[in-house]
This record gives C-alpha cells, structure tokens and sequence, in this order.
C-alpha cells in the first residue's frame, strides 16, 4: 500500500506546469477535494481494519488506472486539427459548466441534486465524435456533459438546471432529466440502469427502420448489479441490435466501491454471458475513446448485434454535491487529477504545434464567456406558470377535473 501510495505522488509530482483549466475565483481548483469544492468532509469512524482494507482497494483502483491509460500519441488519420480543437473545446466546455453549475448550488439557485460529471468528459466527448447526429444517446443522471456534447445549448442546459421555463424541457425535468427529440438525446434518468431497457427499445427502432442508426447507452459501474440492465443487454443480444453499451466505470457506486459491490469487478468480462464483444479501454484519453467508440460501431452497423465497453474513469468531485466523498484518499484524487483529459489534450495540441498557449487561452476565455452568459440566461428566465401544472398529466384537461 505505501509503495502504491508513493508512486501515485510520485506521477503527480513528476508533471510539470500550470493547470490550463481555470476556475472562477473562490471555488475550488482541485476538483477531487471536497473541502475546497465547498463541501465539509466528516471525520471517519472507520476502525484501523477497515481502512486498510478500503486503503488497498484504492491502490487497486489507481494500478489499473495505470495500466490502461495512455498518453495521447497516434491519432487516427480522420482527425485533423479541426476536429482535436473541437473534442478539447467541448471536453472544456463540460468542465467550466459544471465548475459553473456548482457554484450557482452553493448560492441556492439549483434546488434538488446535482451530479457533476467533472473528469468523466473524455467519455461524452470521444464517444460521441465516433457516432452520427443521427444515432440515439440516453444515459444516466450524470447527464450535463452528454446533452451539451450532442449540441444543446449551455442555455438551455443550465435554464433546466435552474428549474426555469426556458429550460430543455420547461425546467420540469432539473439536473437528472436533459432531453431533446431534435438532437437524439432521449433523456437522462434518474433511477440507476433504468434506462439501459429503453436503450433497447430505441435500437430496436434503429433497426427496424434500416436506416444504419444505432443507440449509444451509458451507465456507471452500479447500474451493472441491476436486473434491467442484465435484461437489457440479454434481449439486445437475443434480436441483435445496434446497441453500444458503455460502462463509465469510476469505481464507486455513490461511496460504495466496485470491488466491494460487484463479484466480477471487470465489467466488460460480462459481456462473454450474452455472447456481445466485451472491451476495456482508457476513458481518460479522448482519443482511446473515439477509437473503441468507432469499432463498436462499425460491428453494430454491420448487423452483427449490441457491444460493450467498459471506459477506466474519475469523476473529480464526489458523488453529488450533498456527497462529503471521505470514501477516497488524497493519493487516489491526486493520481486521476494527473492525467486529466482535458491537460492532455492541451498538451498534444501543443507538442504537434497546432495551439499555443495564448490561443489556447482565448479558446478558454470564449468558452469561459459562453456559459457566464448561459448562468445569466437561466437566472434572468422566468419559472414555469401555473397553467404548466396541468400539462402532460391527463390527456385532456378539464377546468371542473380541478375542482
């Protein structure tokens, strides 16, 4: 444990320079802590056995962390500059709306929860460049970074976090439930591996109507214990649908960790029970995302049936905003915040002169600008009205139904 302990500070001492990711003044710049995201940590009533044995499962996690990741190097022919600008400035664009998005529910203008999905972006971001705007997405609550990536606007995002009538869908919906027909983004939801069955539903519409579409569905580690999602991936299989299913594995389901919950902690080894190709990669290189997100579709348009793939990954904040996050160790938040996928791909950007520091800067402070109006935009949009109430609750309203 000392020796894992030594090389995680030991990674983290060993890179150099200043992080390009700004925060707004007063919040936190080291995402993974949660006394400087705002949030007290609770002291630990664990006794000496049980840190120790949560202390080795951290290592563990940081081990294989290491042995999947990659630094960026070779990158696919098809990605011109254009398109490696495009994936870091999204990737940016999901950290500083979150980084945003906490600050508006320290001050009270986001009610319920609020999960960020800081640190995961390279999922979002790889994943979605390897598909068409035609192909389905649904995913779980964890669901800001995946509406903006298929093209909603940080207005609308926000405006729905705010609860407000502007929203994606009238401020009806909150945090857990983003949604647009038009941009394929057929929800978030909010109960864990609920939406792997409607996945199915929606592949079953990709291939009934022939048309070389396909429906990307994401989950955390948790939803993988549930029985829908081992129905989901079992009927996908069964009919051979376009289904690409992908675990955003960032080892803790809410505070409690994959090891602990799951007898077969590697994900993707289940595919092998429904008969589906099963992988692992690097959910911490955009790059090592796009490419196993363009395999995985080429064999689902092919017609050979649904995929899984299992992305090592790291949310930097706890759980949610209510989440004190006293489950992890300093050494384990510092490790993933070494090999951030944002400074990653600013490095590669750089090292291949397509960016410099100065108008790497000017991309930041355009996006920067770009969400500060979307914060203004929600807090300035009027709530729903009253007559919003009776929407979409009967399928005819009548005045004397309400008494």
């Amino acid at each position: 444990m000392a020796t894992e302990k030594g090389r995680a500070s030991a990674a983290v001492a060993g890179r150099n320079g200043k992080s390009t990711v700004e925060e707004p003044k007063g919040e936190s710049t080291v995402h993974g802590d949660p006394s400087e995201a705002g949030i007290e940590s609770t002291p630990s009533d664990k006794s000496a056995a049980a840190e120790k044995v949560e202390a080795a499962e951290m290592a563990s996690f940081v081990e294989l962390a290491r042995q999947t990741h990659q630094e960026i190097t070779d990158v696919p022919d098809e990605l011109g500059k254009d398109e490696l600008l495009g994936m870091y400035r999204m990737m940016y664009l999901i950290r500083r709306f979150e980084t945003r998005a906490a600050q508006m529910y320290t001050q009270g203008k986001i009610k319920g929860f609020l999960h960020l999905y800081s640190g995961q972006e390279a999922v979002a971001v790889g994943s979605r460049f390897a598909l068409t705007p035609k192909d389905y997405m649904i995913t779980s609550y964890r669901d800001h970074g995946h509406a903006l990536v298929v093209g909603m606007s940080a207005r609308e995002v926000m405006a729905e976090l705010f609860g407000k009538s502007t929203g994606c869908v009238g401020g009806k919906g909150g945090s857990m439930h983003m949604f647009s027909a038009e941009k394929r983004m057929m929800g978030g939801y909010a109960i864990v591996g609920g939406s792997v069955p409607i996945s199915v539903g929606l592949a079953l519409g990709c291939k009934y109507k022939n048309e070389g579409t396909l429906c990307a569905s994401y989950f955390g580690d948790g939803a993988t214990n549930q029985g829908a999602w081992h129905e989901g991936l079992n009927l996908s299989a069964v009919w051979k649908l376009p289904n690409i299913f992908v675990c955003e594995n960032n080892f803790y389901g809410i505070g409690t960790s994959v090891t602990r919950s799951t007898a077969e902690p590697d994900i993707y080894k289940r595919a092998s029970s429904y008969r589906m190709p099963g992988v692992r990669a690097d959910g911490m290189n955009v790059i090592e995302v796009y490419q196993a997100m363009k395999k995985a579709a080429e064999h689902c348009r092919s017609g050979a049936g649904p995929y899984l793939i299992e992305f090592i990954t790291y949310r930097f904040r706890p759980h949610s905003m209510s989440d004190p996050g006293t489950y992890r160790t300093k050494e384990e938040e510092r490790f993933f915040t070494s090999i951030d996928p944002i400074e990653q791909m600013a490095e590669y950007l750089k090292a291949n002169g397509m960016q410099t520091d100065d108008e790497l800067k000017t991309l930041r402070k355009a996006v920067d600008a770009e969400v500060d109006d979307a914060v203004q935009f929600a807090d300035e949009s009027p709530m729903p009205g009253e007559e919003e109430l009776r929407k979409y609750v009967y399928k005819e309203w009548k005045d004397e139904w309400w008494g």
